[in-house]
Order: structure tokens, then sequence, then C-alpha cells
């Protein structure tokens, strides 16, 4: 894809994203997330009614009369977007693939977070991490993770969220909001997720395709697998492979909404064709 065909892309996601993020999500955003950390404001002479475990002792001491201390909501987020490029992403039989839809859901999150004038930051993976961007401020910043989204080309196809969660944990120190994005088709990261849970404010988002949950019958059919790179005879006639292959899904999805509910975080799921805007709404206003 060249840089003119690029641009436009960017700029095409961003008229449909900030549109949706300036006039439905702003203030759900808002509402949702503000005031999810205290911050050190000052200190003040006590007076009766103030709540003797904020009383800062050294500076009681000092003074030889009480003293607390006073906290405020903390205003800046951090906004953090774990984005899955494996290659189960480029797979879809609606309006758009899989990955088309993650990178449409990422920027309508990103264009609320700024003008909520918060930082956003973006961690691309598969299994193994391809590209982290550190959070900042401002359109430009945005517009340059709607462009990595777009064009990046991942080295591998295969996909270790488990893997993606550590880096996260490891490399965010101060509270975020994360969001992870993926078709899910994974396990094994249970354990790390809740870690990171302890720590941050996180929510997966599921996007899937019709076409992930049930298998047409079509005969046989090559089927390339997008995650290893092979291409396989399948007997879409043969109600075994059908049973087989519904039954994946279904595992998968049971293991996304139990791992991350355990854990303390949102969980949303979206097909491709569906509106992810209302999808979205429906998860802030819950939270508000």
């Amino acid at each position: 894809m060249d840089t003119k065909e690029i641009l436009k892309k960017v700029r095409k996601i961003e008229i449909k994203t900030r549109r949706l993020s300036d006039h439905i999500f702003s203030g759900e955003y808002h509402s949702s997330f503000k005031g999810r950390g205290m911050t050190f404001s000052e200190v003040k002479q006590y007076q009766f009614g103030d709540d003797i475990r904020s009383i800062d002792w050294n500076v009681t001491a000092r003074y030889n009369e009480p003293y607390v201390k006073v906290f405020e909501e903390e205003r800046e987020l951090t906004m953090m977007l774990m984005v899955d490029i494996s290659g189960s992403g480029n797979f879809g039989t609606q309006e758009q693939f899989k990955r088309a839809t993650l990178t449409e859901i990422a920027a309508t999150l990103a264009f609320s977070a700024i003008q909520n004038n918060d930082k956003v930051g973006l961690l691309l993976f598969s299994d193994a991490i391809e590209l982290y961007i550190p959070p900042k401020k401002g359109k430009s910043h945005v517009l340059r993770i709607i462009r990595e989204m777009i064009e990046f080309e991942p080295k591998s196809q295969k996909t270790n969220i488990n893997e993606a969660l550590k880096y996260m944990s490891n490399v965010m120190r101060k509270k975020a909001i994360v969001f992870v994005l993926s078709d899910f088709m994974d396990d094994g990261y249970e354990h790390t997720l809740k870690i990171l849970g302890n720590k941050h404010d996180v929510t997966g988002v599921r996007v899937y395709d019709q076409f992930d949950e049930t298998l047409p019958k079509l005969g046989l059919v090559p089927m390339l697998d997008s995650e290893s790179g092979e291409t396989v005879l399948v007997n879409t006639s043969s109600k075994k492979v059908r049973t087989h292959y519904e039954k994946q899904f279904y595992t998968w999805k049971e293991n996304f909404e139990t791992a991350f509910k355990k854990s303390g975080a949102g969980v949303l799921s979206c097909r491709t064709e569906e509106n992810y805007a209302k999808k979205l709404l429906t998860y802030f206003k819950q939270r508000g």
C-alpha cells in the first residue's frame, strides 16, 4: 500500500470514528472512567468532621497541631490500546475483515480519550510484541496510531495474548485504562490477565465473524489457516466437522468471558457486521 493510499484510509477512519467519539462517546467516556485514581493535593489544618485516617503525622508533629492530607481526583488518565494483529484478523465474510473493525474501534476509543485531554498509547502484538508506542496526547499522535494499525505488517501470524499482557504489566507502572482488542482465539492468559487487572482498569473487546462461529455446508473446501499458513481440505458437509468447529469457537468465547470477569475486567463482544458504536455506548453507560 503506497503512502497516498494509507493517508486516504487514515482520513476515512478519522472522519468516521471522530464523529462517533465527538457526538456519542465524549460524555459517556468521561463519566465511565473519570476519578479512577486519587492524587495528593495539599495539607490543611484539621477541622471537626475530617477523617482522622487522613492525619499527616509528620506535619502534625512539626507544628504541634493536627493537619490532614487532602486528595483530589486524578483528572488526567492514560489509555493503552492493545491490538491483536495476528493472521486470524485478516478474515471476514461481511463488510470488512476483523482487523479493520478492531482498528475502527481502537480509533474511536483513542479520539474519545484525547477529547478528555488524556494520553493514548498503542501496543500491537502477535505471538510477540510487534510495536509499542508510549502514551502521548494530541490529534497528530492519534493519527499516527491509526496509521500504524492500518499499515503495520507483523513479523508473525500467530497469537500469544499472554505475552502481550505480561509486557503491558511490565511497561505500564502508572494505573491506566487498558483495552485489549482481539478475536481471542487463544488461551492460557488467565493468570497474567488477573495480575494486569489488579493494577489497571482493563476491558476485553472481542471481535469475530459469523463464520468463526458456524461453518457453512459447502462440501470440500480448501481452507487457509491464517496463523500457520497451511492450506487444508475441509469437508464442510460433515456434521462432525461442523460440530467440532462450533465447539472450538464456544470454548474460546467462554474462556474469554470467564477469564476477564474473574480478573474484574470488563467484556464486550461484537460481530464484524454489528454496530460497534451501539455496543460501546451500552458498555460505557453500564459502567457510568
